[in-house]
């Protein structure tokens, strides 16, 4: 099946680079961050693909480049080298310049202009971060965010959005009740479905996970993941998935890449990379999950 989604070469660097960066940094090196001007590699050279309806999992200790990934795939942050395309799809059709003519690929999404990213991010993906407030506005009723996004896609009957909140907020099992309160009187798993809700508004077929039960109690992140498999199935979701812990990806991507210091060392099916590692890093993060 084709991609949905492609990469090559995204990087990352916060800083002006020098001369030493390339040879001084690298998992070879053991760092992200260049001694010599002190640039730091946030992501270096990642490419990837992503297909319809498959989970993408993205593993690494903290610091490994994972949710700058995330960031660039979102237009949250600009890029410094790569690109991105994304396959045709009807809800991208209005989005000026986006395909040339006859080809299935749109043009590299990396070097368009931050109005058409926030169309196409608006239209094919959806978002959850590790801190909810990175995604929601506190102040604002849960409803009220929901809205917020399908505002940006263009909607603007405040009842048609009501309506739509509700039964986003249901799906991801927020009372309805509740929908008028501001996440901040919510728990920790409570204000990541109201995430979940906003991520999903405008039917993206690309759902971004970073880092989703990371601080949640076992029960909750249960109970979120549970969510996600069942909305995944239901939604024909593709998702990708970045984590910490080897069981989140285990239980929800059929393939697997592994970062360490912005770069990636080893990729392949979950089953592989997790009981057959060949990397030595892949190696100790996977045996320090087992003990």
């Amino acid at each position: 099946m084709d991609p949905l989604l492609r990469a090559h070469g995204l990087t990352k660097r916060f800083g002006s680079g020098c001369d030493a960066c390339l040879d001084s940094t690298g998992t070879a090196m053991g760092t992200n961050i260049c001694p010599r001007c002190n640039t730091v590699w946030a992501c270096r050279d990642v490419s990837l693909e992503l297909h319809p309806e498959e989970a993408l999992g993205i593993v690494g200790e903290s610091g490994s480049g994972k949710s700058t990934l995330v960031r660039l795939l979102h237009f949250d942050w600009p890029a410094t080298s790569g690109y991105l395309e994304i396959a045709r799809r009807e809800a991208l059709e209005g989005v000026p310049e986006l395909y040339s003519e006859g080809s299935n690929w749109s043009r590299d999404l990396m070097s368009m202009d931050r109005f058409r990213q926030r169309k196409v991010r608006d239209a094919a993906m959806g978002v959850v971060y590790q801190h909810p407030h990175l995604g929601l506005r506190m102040g604002v009723s849960a409803g009220g965010n929901v809205a917020e996004r399908l505002l940006s896609a263009g909607w603007r009957s405040i009842g048609a959005m009501r309506s739509r909140a509700s039964s986003l907020l249901e799906r991801t099992e927020i009372p309805v009740s509740r929908m008028d309160e501001p996440p901040r009187n919510f728990s920790g798993g409570m204000q990541q479905r109201v995430q979940i809700a906003k991520a999903l508004s405008g039917d993206p077929p690309i759902l971004l996970l970073d880092e989703v039960t990371t601080g949640l109690d076992l029960s909750v992140q249960a109970r979120v993941l549970d969510l996600v498999r069942g909305l995944r199935d239901e939604l024909h979701l593709s998702l990708l998935v970045v984590s910490h812990d080897l069981g989140v990806i285990n239980l929800l991507c059929q393939r697997t890449m592994v970062m360490k210091n912005g770069m990636v060392v080893e990729s392949g099916l979950t089953d592989q990379i997790l009981q057959d590692p060949q990397d030595a890093y892949t190696q100790l993060l996977v045996a320090s999950q087992l003990q």
